[in-house]
């Protein structure tokens, strides 16, 4: 399989800690420095900035005014999320956020949704007001809300105006305002399986994969999500969406190109795919790639998903800071992207 040029980005988990080793001790921390890392890959060459999204947890929870204060002060990188929980989500409400986001950005918004992972508390969707209608599962309430979503950010007009309005109304139904043209094609759903890649296909969404899936054969993770990559395009080919829909993956890369690298990353992490069970489901965690520039294009070669993906999301350790961390993306950009002819 040939490699391609694709779009680099970061995704960041966002988390803070009041602790004496964490440069990221507090929200406020938080937020402002992932804005400073978005502003300093854009002037470093990378194409994206992305947003973990977790509720009840000291990690980024709300994405829209982040988005929007991203899209503020950058003009060219695309700003998204990796992903939101959409059990957790008021499907209208949602819309006029997100919407209001991409505009502010000038439509770079590439948003990443799905069912969310195991939580930090039980059903938490419940506290923000949600409950699965009779017969679904929490699954299906997330879909749910999707569609609902996807509608609104469509422009669909379906609701009735008020005879005696505050201010005049244009003729027949009314949608959510603002209304973002072109957002529809620019959300990404998280798939765990192959079903459900296809299942995004069939709806219309781009597919956006990350270092964990379902097990669903023994292979290598990477070779199983490549196969979950051809399912979805499979499967794409099938519809007429009107548009050619996108791939990311991501990965854990570090280049050890300074002693500071060395310490941190050489040796340490999981140099293997790991397999395990979460919620009961068998799943495979993908390894993470840490070693000399040289090497690490070596290894990256192998990586059949990588290779079929047109954009890579790199995981970074935000707590070390946004220095560091645009250090890390630096390097893959400078020493290992130009190699493997992602450049």
């Amino acid at each position: 399989m040939s490699s391609a040029p694709k779009k680099i980005g970061f995704l960041s988990f966002g988390h803070w800690m009041d602790h004496p080793d964490s440069q990221v001790r507090s929200a406020q921390d938080s937020l402002l420095q992932s804005i400073d890392l978005a502003v300093a890959v854009e002037e470093l060459g990378a194409d994206g900035a992305y947003f973990r999204v977790h509720h009840f947890a000291q990690q980024l929870g709300t994405p829209a005014p982040l988005l929007a204060a991203v899209g503020a002060r950058t003009s060219r990188i695309e700003i998204g999320t990796g992903v939101v929980d959409m059990r957790y989500s008021n499907p209208l409400g949602f819309a006029e956020d997100i919407a209001a986001a991409d505009l502010i950005s000038g439509g770079r918004i590439q948003l990443g949704v799905s069912r969310g992972s195991p939580e930090q508390v039980i059903d938490g969707w419940r506290y923000f007001g949600f409950e699965p209608d009779e017969g679904e599962t929490d699954a299906d309430m997330a879909r749910r809300h999707t569609s609902g979503f996807l509608r609104a950010i469509e422009g669909e007009r379906f609701a009735e105006p008020n005879p005696r309005p505050m201010f005049p109304n244009p003729p027949g139904l009314l949608r959510v305002e603002p209304h973002a043209p072109g957002l529809r094609q620019r959300i990404w759903w998280g798939a765990g399986s192959d079903a459900t890649a296809r299942w995004t296909a069939s709806e219309g969404m781009n597919l956006m994969s990350s270092t964990l899936k379902d097990d669903e054969t023994g292979e290598p993770f990477h070779v199983q999500q490549r196969r979950q990559i051809e399912a979805f395009r499979d499967e794409w080919a099938e519809h007429d969406h009107g548009f050619e829909p996108r791939v990311s993956v991501s990965r854990s890369i570090f280049a050890i190109t300074s002693e500071q690298d060395r310490r941190y990353f050489l040796g340490g992490g999981d140099r293997r795919d790991q397999f395990g069970s979460i919620a009961g489901v068998r799943s495979v965690f993908g390894r993470t790639y840490a070693d000399e520039p040289d090497a690490l294009v070596e290894q990256l070669r192998e990586d059949e998903a990588i290779a079929a993906a047109d954009t890579l999301l790199l995981t970074v350790p935000t707590q070390l800071g946004v220095e560091y961390n645009a250090h890390l993306i630096e390097s893959v950009l400078t020493h290992v992207a130009p190699e493997l002819g992602w450049r």
